[in-house]
């Protein structure tokens, strides 16, 4: 007769995203990766695929806000225990975390946020012994203690690496600085930029029209659930993101290049204004995307696999480079930057974005224009370089902006007649529709 064996028990409702939560977050902090990489494409989690849309999202949001109070958390925690986190035990930190955030930030029940990261613990070998201290440390959290010593914290300077907010001060000002930080506590926006008729689609989608013709929304469901997205009237691209391509003014009938162009975004913008456009990427796997992105559109551009700081081609009438940099005006949308970059990594990305405008400007015929931005806030990356390049190469001449002939630029172009965007700008009464990504661009000429 066989014998029948008990069934295992069933996960407590919500534990598998509470566990991919915490894996999620060990990446970032520990191993380094990105927090899109894991969620997205060949390099995602396994474990995310089977998880309803509802539960990847709230695994995504519990993670985002754990990175963007680490800060205040680590505080918080630390100052209920008196003897430290054990050193040996690296889930017990994670399951705090991910508790805490829950409680002090998310709309979860407090009994479930203390709950499940509770088992957390327990089901980890190394750390299940600690399945106590974790459990009393959030319970007191949530009896108010935490809430308390929340009001005695100051979380702008808590939840931003001191190394960067010093550069801030140091570039923008305390006050800049710290809206700047405060801007990026904050869940941005979905924008779009449209084909034609950004009203419509405002209307469509319960959005806004932002000053430079995005489409703004505050909530949205799946993105490719949502109106629109199947006929590619349009594609999510931060509004900030979308000001540099515009700089060239009309491209009909024009060449252009979009160097480091994946994974489109800009690309899309360009063939929208008629250029014929030549895609450059040193990743065929970023490629891949951008021409399933075009695909979406109805777009078309040519697209060659290429490192871009040495690929000759052209001349074009037009150059975009979107340089590689430490991406510290986007930490709104990736709030995992501050705790992966380091300011050692700003010397060897500003070489790398030198030689990239140096073969831009070799890439341009006379009369032809370059646009280099990057989604930097760091002088080292923007406006050092292209000062550098002003004062080494003969063959270029800035072309200033001009406010005017952009509408909703005002506010947003400096004294030397370049771009300059800052998460703090655009703030609005309803937070979910505020700030922009910090992005750095210039608009120069080939002589």
């Amino acid at each position: 007769m066989p014998v029948t064996r008990p069934a295992a028990p069933a996960a407590a409702p919500g534990l598998t995203t509470r566990r991919i939560a915490a894996e999620l977050l060990e990446g970032v902090l520990y191993r380094g990766r990105p927090l899109d990489e894991q969620l997205d494409g060949r390099h995602a989690l396994p474990g995310l695929a089977p998880l309803a849309e509802r539960d990847r999202a709230l695994a995504r949001r519990i993670v985002a806000t754990v990175l963007r109070r680490l800060g205040t958390l680590r505080r918080l925690i630390d100052d209920l225990l008196s003897r430290g986190l054990p050193a040996e035990a690296p889930r017990v930190e994670t399951a705090l975390l991910i508790g805490a955030a829950q409680i002090m930030f998310l709309d979860v029940p407090d009994h479930a946020a203390v709950d499940l990261s509770v088992r957390l613990v327990q089901a980890d070998r190394r750390d299940n012994r600690y399945a106590g201290l974790v459990n009393a440390v959030l319970r007191r959290i949530a009896r108010g203690e935490g809430a308390v010593a929340l009001a005695k914290l100051d979380p702008l300077d808590l939840d931003t690496p001191e190394w960067l907010l010093a550069r801030w001060v140091k570039a923008y000002g305390a006050d800049t600085a710290h809206a700047i930080a405060r801007a990026d506590r904050l869940e941005p926006p979905l924008d779009l930029t449209v084909k034609a008729d950004p009203e419509l689609w405002a209307a469509q989608l319960g959005g806004i029209v932002t000053p430079t013709g995005s489409v703004r929304l505050a909530s949205h469901g799946p993105i490719a659930a949502m109106p629109g997205y199947g006929e590619g009237a349009w594609w999510v691209q931060d509004a900030a993101a979308a000001l540099p391509a515009r700089l060239f003014g009309d491209l009909s009938g024009r060449s252009a290049a979009d160097l480091c162009a994946a994974p489109g975004g800009k690309t899309a913008q360009l063939v929208a204004a008629g250029a014929a456009v030549t895609a450059v990427d040193r990743a065929e796997p970023r490629l891949g995307r951008l021409r399933e992105n075009l695909d979406r559109l109805g777009l078309a551009a040519a697209t060659v696999a290429a490192s871009a700081e040495d690929w000759q081609a052209g001349p074009f009438d037009a150059v975009l480079v979107d340089a590689p940099c430490t991406s510290t005006g986007t930490i709104r949308r990736h709030p995992d930057i501050p705790w992966r970059k380091a300011a050692s990594d700003i010397a060897a990305l500003s070489a790398l974005q030198k030689r990239l405008l140096h073969n831009a400007v070799t890439l341009t015929r006379p009369g032809g224009t370059i646009v280099f931005c990057t989604c930097s806030l760091e002088p080292e990356e923007g406006e050092d370089i292209v000062a550098a390049a002003l004062a080494e190469d003969p063959r270029i001449a800035r072309k200033p902006v001009a406010a005017a002939q952009f509408p909703g630029l005002e506010g947003l172009v400096t004294a030397h007649g370049d771009l300059r965007t800052l998460p703090c700008h655009w703030p609005d009464p309803d937070p979910r529709m505020s700030g922009l990504d910090g992005f750095y661009a210039a608009r120069l000429e080939r002589l």
